[in-house]
């Protein structure tokens, strides 16, 4: 288990009401960089801007997304680094001896920003190249359950509460129950660590769950989502055209703008129990 070194810190903001000034403290969400390693090959895979906090889940999520590992038995160690003190911005990973991964298509990931994730990959022909396959899944759920969704994640977002300042990802079994959330400055931060945890923990695929992002479904999101099998992609925002795309290439629901008891359907409604 990764360390926890806090993910909010305390800053004098000024507030300008009806003409007037006053000072008070408010809390940030802490922003700072993550550089993944690994051992062998030596060498670093990706620099990414995060929220301090499930640094070793956000790296397993990470290398499981871009196709480097398959599986936790592929997975020797994750450790931060230790060199000369403890440095928790940097975690090394260990693969075990034998495995020999393509690591070209991670040339484009030396430095990542919390704002755009993993970007540059927008093809679908690069799913197929990681060997992604359409998800199967018999799940089919009410709009009743779908609607349940957004109040139980904001219900959850502790360090949003407090800061503002996150973007959250949320696994919901197939009653719709809150299985667990996972915060982040980047909204493609919150999901590695969300299918990192999954990973490490023997739960792939997540072919019987659903996955809700806030902000909006990117390509990127969708195809972290397809790595990990998983049927149902919420958010509270539009989709890009890409992410329709993989959605419908690969057999996702892909449900937006879930605000209330409303959502738009873009992709898979034979997922979801309707009256025509």
């Amino acid at each position: 288990m990764s360390k926890f070194v806090g993910s909010k810190t305390k800053a004098t903001v000024w507030m300008v009401e009806n003409g007037k000034v006053r000072s008070r403290l408010d809390q940030l969400t802490i922003e700072e960089p993550l550089e993944i390693r690994l051992v062998s090959p030596r060498r670093t895979v990706a620099v990414t801007m995060r929220t301090p906090g499930a640094d070793f889940e956000l790296a397993a999520g990470f290398l499981y997304g871009e196709g480097v590992i398959s599986s936790r038995d592929d997975v020797q160690r994750i450790s931060y680094c230790v060199d000369g003190e403890q440095r928790y911005n940097i975690v090394n990973v260990a693969l075990n001896s034998g495995l020999n991964p393509d690591l070209q298509s991670l040339e484009r990931h030396f430095y990542t920003t919390s704002a755009c994730g993993v970007c540059g990959k927008t093809s679908l022909e690069s799913l197929r190249m990681l060997g992604c396959e359409v998800v199967s899944s018999g799940l089919k759920v009410t709009p009743d359950i779908i609607y349940s969704l957004p109040d139980q994640l904001q219900a959850a977002q502790g360090v949003f509460k407090a800061t503002g300042g996150l973007h959250a990802a949320a696994l919901f079994d197939a009653q719709g129950k809150l299985l667990s959330v996972w915060e982040d400055v980047g909204r493609h931060n919150a999901l590695d660590k969300l299918i990192g945890s999954a990973l490490l923990t023997e739960q792939l695929p997540l072919n019987n769950h659903i996955i809700m992002v806030s902000g909006r479904s990117s390509f990127e999101i969708l195809q972290k989502c397809t790595v990990a099998g998983v049927p149902i992609v919420c958010s509270v925002s539009a989709p890009s055209s890409l992410a329709v795309s993989v959605a419908k290439e690969f057999g996702i629901t892909l449900i937006g703008f879930l605000r209330g008891e409303r959502f738009n359907l873009y992709a898979g409604m034979e997922r979801i129990c309707v009256e025509e």
